[in-house]
């Protein structure tokens, strides 16, 4: 989100409320599909999974989300899949209807994502008082709240993309961002306040909107809720340590290079990453907003005459960044974005675009950041300690199936050479401090 945003207003438009969320079927696996045959007689037919609601029902347990498959160990010397994420900050349906629409376009191509939902998105503006910021007072957001129609609508956009497979993050409430204030001056418990917050917000959307007749939204929060992305990627340290102690499970707050992530106070460091803008000297992250400041400063709608250029420049360099890891480390691509039309909507079109170059390749996998922490577990350390030692556009010099034949624990690094494009440091990469911008 950037730093002040007006209240999202929605126009009137039909409910299309998803049925069936008793219907998922579930399996140990955590695969979706279809039960059992069942016996003969009135039990014949698939196994539903129970709705248990939770709280006032405006969450409900419907057992393990649909459409995911458990993660499995590299076998020695297998190349790693090539992971791309796509992921939402402040994730809301207004009247854009980029939520909507970017649900159907992950589905034309295969790919998951992370939607990073605003708390109060699902609070009404009439209930603000309900919402106290740390160090600000109550009912303060620099986002502004939600109304009736606009809740109901992000509502169901949630509960579409939760059955759909995509995972359902925090951006959290307020946005607050700068010295005054701001996220980056939290303290560790100011933290952990803000997170139960935006949890209640979820937890409690029905009776704080009066929409009680509504469906719940087809998931337990407090299990669901297992990492986030910080306003303006300020405050990350002191979050961590909340996130950690609370046992969250990733954080992607931070700046890095397209290299194998760590952890960081047991997270995974899923980090926002430097890539290339085509026709610059340096680079910026991975997010629209990012462009954005490179090209037309903060302003939002620069000159229409170079739309056109800045979407292409967008999407070339996030597709200069797919191509280094593809074709070298295959270091996972991490991208954010936002539902807004700056720049007469040029950044959504060239999101949509990177999304169909790379999401339809061999091995690729365009998965959600939980999809991607649950595979990162999944792997042998060592293993994920050798794939460290590999550098920004770095492919084996012997090639995968000797590089990644069978790892002792105490494995040496093995000599690596560039592929892909541009490899060496931050600092060799990045020529001008314009090229590392905070994300809003």
């Amino acid at each position: 989100m950037r730093a002040v945003r007006k209240r999202i207003t929605v126009g009137a438009v039909a409910a299309g409320l998803i049925a069936g969320v008793a219907g998922c079927s579930a399996s140990d696996s955590g695969q979706g599909g279809q039960g059992g045959q069942g016996a003969a007689g009135p039990e014949k037919g698939p196994v539903k999974s129970p709705v248990r609601l939770i709280g006032d029902g405006s969450t409900a347990y419907t057992g393990a989300q649909p459409g995911l498959s458990r993660p499995t160990r590299l076998k020695p010397g297998q190349r790693p899949p090539q992971f791309v994420v796509f992921s939402w900050d402040g994730a809301g349906e207004d009247s854009q209807k980029l939520f909507s629409y970017f649900r159907h376009v992950s589905k034309k191509y295969g790919a998951t994502m992370t939607y990073f939902l605003s708390g109060v998105y699902l609070l009404p503006e009439e209930k603000a008082a309900l919402y106290s910021p740390p160090r600000h007072a109550p009912g303060r957001s620099d986002i502004g709240f939600n109304d009736t129609e606009g809740i109901r609508d992000t509502v169901r956009e949630l509960r579409a993309a939760w059955l759909e497979g995509n995972e359902i993050g925090t951006h959290f409430n307020g946005h607050f961002c700068g010295p005054e204030g701001g996220v980056g001056t939290w303290s560790v418990e100011e933290w952990k306040s803000e997170i139960a917050q935006a949890k209640s917000f979820v937890k409690a959307w029905r009776t704080n909107s009066g929409l009680v007749n509504e469906k719940p939204l087809p998931f337990d929060y407090d299990k669901e809720l297992i990492g986030a992305r910080t306003p303006c990627l300020e405050g990350r340290e002191n979050f961590v340590r909340a996130a950690s102690e609370l046992g969250w499970r990733y954080d992607t707050s931070g700046v890095n290079n397209q290299v194998w992530p760590k952890k960081d106070e047991g997270l995974w460091d899923l980090s926002m990453q430097l890539v290339p803008i085509p026709g610059r000297g340096f680079e910026t992250l991975s997010m629209d907003y990012n462009f954005m400041v490179n090209q037309s400063g903060k302003t939002t709608r620069g000159n229409p005459a170079m739309h056109t250029y800045w979407g292409n420049q967008m999407r070339d360099g996030l597709i200069q960044a797919f191509n280094r890891s593809y074709q070298g480390n295959r270091a996972p691509l991490i991208i954010g974005n936002h539902f807004e039309s700056w720049n007469g909507g040029t950044y959504m079109r060239a999101i949509e675009e990177t999304i169909a170059h790379v999401c339809v390749k061999p091995e690729v996998r365009c998965v959600s950041f939980r999809q991607l922490a649950d595979w990162l577990d999944a792997q042998d350390p060592a293993v994920l300690a050798k794939l460290r030692t590999l550098k920004v556009g770095q492919a084996p010099a012997t090639g995968w199936s000797e590089f990644l034949a069978a790892v002792p624990a105490n494995a040496s690094p093995s000599p690596v050479v560039a592929e892909g494009g541009a490899g060496g440091d931050a600092a060799a990469r990045t020529s001008s401090p314009s090229g590392v911008r905070r994300a809003d």
